[in-house]
């Protein structure tokens, strides 16, 4: 299952990193409406109570990402990149489904 979301090797060491410090949690990966482009990401820490049986749960070999039924639409396929640099520090979305992005990049549309 790990075709609906490709993290690189920096990606995965940020989001372990991040993990050891706040916890033993899922990595919540959602798209909802808002932004100037119409959808927008979020990623946040989920607790295992909150799963919905319905949901996607993803696992990578340090921690697992969990993905709602309507995400999932917009997120297959997407590659998620961190970016430690002094100009462009954090989490990079590239998905092949957005027909346009916003320029701060956490903003897409599809239509």
């Amino acid at each position: 299952m790990t075709d609906v979301v490709t993290l690189t090797d920096t990606a995965t060491e940020q989001i372990t990193s991040e993990m050891e410090a706040d916890g033993d949690h899922l990595l919540r990966f959602r798209v909802a409406g808002g932004g100037c482009s119409g959808l927008s990401y979020e990623l946040f820490w989920e607790m295992t109570e909150f799963v919905k049986e319905t949901d996607t749960i993803i696992d990578y070999p340090s921690f697992k990402v969990v993905v709602d039924q309507k995400s999932l639409i917009y997120l297959k396929g997407m590659e998620l990149d961190y970016d430690g640099g002094l100009q462009g520090k954090g989490f990079k979305f590239r998905n092949p489904n957005a027909l346009h992005t916003c320029g701060c990049g956490e903003s897409f549309s599809v239509v």
